[in-house]
């Protein structure tokens, strides 16, 4: 393993890519504590320690911890993902969309463009319904989050968060040209890793306290073993298709016959589902806060708290839905089946053409069902381990999801680079296999 990480720093592309990626890492996590103008950070540290557990320490916690700081990166990247979604839900309705799909490059150009347009305007909505939300707050003591509010300070916090999303969608779209992994993912990953150190001292505090006796700190320790192994497990699962190749020339070489697999993925979508469907959940707060003076809008942003059933439910069955719609984007068994054919293959007793790729496609439908079951309970889980030992939301679900999975990513990806030199990779028995699509 350390003869391994020895060699990622031989190889001068890979070294000066990971070292471009940490860069990004340590200027998105400077900007952090930035904070943003107009807003008193005492009173709204004390309101966040309040607010411990709803779906504003959540949202927090994709932010990196700062929404609670009130920093320029207080609405995080999730407006970019919101709006990745929108594009890719008009892809499978709208025509024009979907010839921009089908055009390669260019065609990814015009939605990458779109999207930062989306970016930039839900960025500025969130923004207007944030300043608004601000302005509502009063701590247990009676100060103001927001000293002087008006016109001024919802004009600025506008400009302020806005671009600050801006920021960080450019250095995530950085990260994945120019560094190692899915720039994206890796900034959410980093926030969620930040808050790590915090809540590793709190346990260890309340430990030394009296508060957790050794049985249930080690019960805890034991459950997140658990969790973090069957994560690993489900996320490295593949159903195996046995494809046969039969003979073939090639100019005056004739290439013999041979067996081998199509492996399909159990979680073709990577944690895509998670970050969606989170997104999603997001979104009724992020309306309730244009009427913080609403009992109404209050009662039924109730609903959509992290304890509540009705939200664990829906955001169980959302990450299911996307499970199966990134999947039917990322994998397509028609050009599967097509691209068998082209080289005189075979899957044992299905005929090719249109019955393997209706095979692969009943194939995949079977085995995405069972892992975007186990995915989101395992996200729903934070809310009784919250109220069973009081533990950070990262320790049993959402967070914790993300951190494996982009790790995991991340390796595969320098481990495809360490393998492509003749270098020996991370896993010498077991190697970390990359997802076909």
């Amino acid at each position: 393993m350390f003869q391994s990480f020895r060699n990622i720093f031989k190889i001068p592309e890979l070294r000066k890519r990971i070292l471009f990626t940490l860069g990004i890492l340590i200027v998105y996590r400077l900007g952090g504590h930035i904070s943003s103008p107009g807003i008193n950070a005492g009173a709204l540290q004390e309101f966040f320690e309040a607010a411990k557990g709803s779906l504003f320490g959540l949202y927090d916690m994709f932010a990196g911890g700062n929404l609670s700081r009130a920093t320029i990166f207080a609405l995080g990247i999730m407006p970019y993902i919101s709006a990745s979604i929108i594009i890719q839900l008009l892809g499978a309705v709208l025509p024009y969309f979907q010839k921009l799909q089908r055009e390669g490059e260019e065609g990814r150009r015009k939605i990458t463009q779109y999207t930062r347009y989306g970016t930039v305007l839900i960025s500025a909505m969130q923004a207007f319904g944030t300043s608004l939300w601000l302005e509502s707050l009063t701590t247990a003591s009676g100060a103001m989050v927001v000293p002087n509010p008006g016109v001024g300070f919802k004009l600025l916090t506008m400009i302020t968060l806005t671009c600050g999303t801006i920021f960080i969608m450019w250095l995530g779209e950085q990260i994945t040209e120019r560094g190692i992994g899915n720039g994206i993912s890796l900034i959410i990953f980093i926030g969620v890793i930040a808050r790590l150190p915090g809540a590793v001292l709190g346990e260890a505090q309340q430990f030394l306290a009296g508060y957790r006796n050794l049985l249930s700190e080690l019960l805890i320790l034991t459950v997140v073993f658990v969790v973090v192994a069957a994560i690993v497990l489900v996320t490295r699962s593949q159903r195996k298709i046995p494809v046969h190749y039969g003979q073939k020339i090639y100019g005056r070489r004739m290439r013999r016959s041979f067996r081998t697999h199509l492996p399909l993925s159990v979680n073709t979508a990577g944690i895509i589902p998670i970050i969606f469907a989170q997104s999603i959940m997001f979104a009724p707060s992020t309306f309730t806060t244009f009427f913080p003076n609403s009992e109404v809008m209050q009662e039924f942003a109730g609903y959509f708290q992290p304890n509540a059933l009705l939200y664990n439910i829906i955001y169980g069955l959302m990450i299911v839905f996307f499970a199966y719609f990134y999947t039917a984007i990322a994998v397509n068994p028609v050009d599967m089946a097509d691209r068998i054919a082209r080289e005189d293959g075979k899957i044992p007793g299905v005929r090719p053409g249109k019955r393997t790729s209706e095979y692969i496609d009943r194939v995949l439908t079977r085995i995405t069902l069972p892992g975007a079951i186990f995915f989101a309970l395992i996200a729903v889980t934070p809310t009784l381990m919250a109220s069973s030992f009081h533990v950070a939301f990262y320790f049993g679900g959402t967070g914790l999801l993300i951190v494996v999975g982009v790790a995991l990513d991340t390796l595969q990806q320098i481990e495809a680079h360490l393998l492509e030199r003749h270098y020996e990779g991370f896993m010498k028995k077991a190697r970390l296999k990359g997802r076909y699509a």
